[in-house]
């Protein structure tokens, strides 16, 4: 099979299903950025070991299920769709909340905001961070006009919360301290 079907050189895509949309639709928007998104996390698990590590390539595949779910177009929020799309399960948000509190427990308390750096994995898990954040608004706005799992905006919001506390973690670890925001 040839990586390239050239269907797209007029600026369209096909969802799951097969609908065809624009490139810029809302939806492949959404899907696309979580697939940036998984991305990062790719570049930010690289430099992490152990615990971590494992904890973001389980995220990214998670992200995989949420790419599937939002490019799989949906008659209602009570249509589950086709049964071989995953959708998140409350136990997958649970979990997320587990891992904030492990990355959060030991790390010093806020004084101040801060800004992102420190060592180079905070830095990507950061970028990621913002990206998520990216991800969430346009999944939001998404969510406004069409039908989105009830789940995936939970998962997006408390995965940005996760990396946030991940970036102190990986800071706190090697002994650099968080960089803070101090206002001029």
């Amino acid at each position: 099979m040839k990586l390239y079907t050239r269907t797209g050189d007029d600026g369209s895509t096909s969802l799951f299903g097969g609908q065809r949309v624009a490139k810029d639709a809302l939806r492949v928007q959404a899907y696309g950025t979580v697939d940036e998104l998984n991305s990062f996390l790719g570049l930010a698990a690289v430099l992490a070991q152990g615990t971590m590590r494992e904890r973001l390539i389980t995220i990214q595949a998670r992200l995989f299920e949420i790419g599937s779910d939002l490019a799989t177009p949906r008659a209602s929020d009570d249509d589950p769709g086709p049964a071989h799309i995953p959708r998140l399960k409350d136990d997958e948000i649970a979990e997320l909340e587990r891992w904030i509190d492990d990355a959060h427990d030991g790390l010093p308390p806020m004084r101040n905001f801060i800004l992102p750096g420190g060592t180079e994995l905070a830095a990507r898990l950061h970028v990621a961070r913002t990206v998520c954040r990216r991800a969430e608004r346009i999944t939001y706005t998404l969510a406004q006009e069409a039908s989105v799992g009830d789940k995936v905006l939970q998962y997006l919001n408390r995965l940005s919360d996760l990396l946030f506390a991940m970036a102190r973690h990986a800071n706190h670890d090697n002994g650099v301290e968080d960089v803070p925001w101090i206002a001029p």
